[in-house]
């Protein structure tokens, strides 16, 4: 119970004297008076700031600290393991002040990678007709009583959050080419860019790059590779993911 509460119930429902509620708690009968007048919040004590044999110490258990927060758990070094060390370097006091050291240590960083770490973020907000993003999908499906796995190409606009799946039996190129297709007719448009699950660099999905498929690539390479941050690349051909990183153009 609320140290405030034990005083207004001892005066209010208990009758007690203001005398008798000073004596029990040491507190002037001005301060009781001034706190059941004004129905002041619960008081705060502010603990004075005292020196203490660890602060020598201190910065050299900081660093400390911040050393194991870099390590594995089976490699850190314990609380009484730092005390030891302590004491043959010259501390003098007690475990329990190394201990209630490292916990403060451990709140603060805590609370310092929540605010400036961690905790800060960018807000992820697309303009109108700014960017697509474009992802596969596996799932399942009864077609004439046979079980068949599906792949699905989800194309959806980064600012409405509309979206379009269309599902194809293989991840191929000319399947590939049809999605993007179909989801720039059905959204009526071209967005700026396209964000991929591969960085800059989504590659052309599993295969081999045929002659037949020269002439699809170099189509949709002027609506979907042209376009401000899009890149297009061979599948299993790492010089052409790296020329798609180095903003090179695609060579067909």
């Amino acid at each position: 119970m609320g140290f405030l509460s034990v005083i207004r119930r001892w005066a209010l429902r208990e009758e007690m004297p203001i005398r008798e509620i000073a004596r029990r708690t040491g507190l002037s009968r001005n301060t009781i008076k001034k706190y059941l007048r004004e129905g002041a919040v619960e008081p705060k004590f502010k603990t004075p700031k005292r020196p203490s044999n660890l602060d020598p110490y201190a910065d050299r258990l900081s660093a400390w600290l911040l050393a194991q927060t870099r390590k594995s758990r089976k490699e850190r070094r314990t609380m009484k393991q730092m005390h030891a060390d302590l004491v043959k370097l010259g501390y003098e006091g007690s475990y329990a002040r190394v201990a209630a050291f490292a916990r403060v240590w451990r709140e603060d960083r805590h609370r310092v990678e929540h605010t400036t770490g961690r905790g800060t973020f960018v807000p992820l907000v697309f303009q109108p007709g700014e960017a697509f993003q474009f992802d596969w999908s596996e799932d399942w499906t009864n077609i004439g009583g046979e079980r068949v796995k599906l792949q699905a190409a989800h194309t959806k606009l980064s600012h409405s959050r509309a979206f379009l799946v269309r599902a194809y039996p293989l991840q191929t190129h000319e399947m590939l080419f049809d999605a993007h297709w179909h989801a720039f007719r059905v959204f009526g448009g071209i967005p700026g860019r396209g964000i991929y699950d591969s960085g800059n660099c989504p590659p052309l999905v599993r295969g081999q790059w045929t002659r037949r498929l020269r002439s699809i690539a170099s189509g949709v390479a002027s609506s979907v590779a042209s376009t401000r941050g899009s890149r297009l690349c061979i599948a299993r051909q790492v010089h052409a993911k790296h020329a798609a990183e180095r903003g090179q153009p695609l060579r067909l």
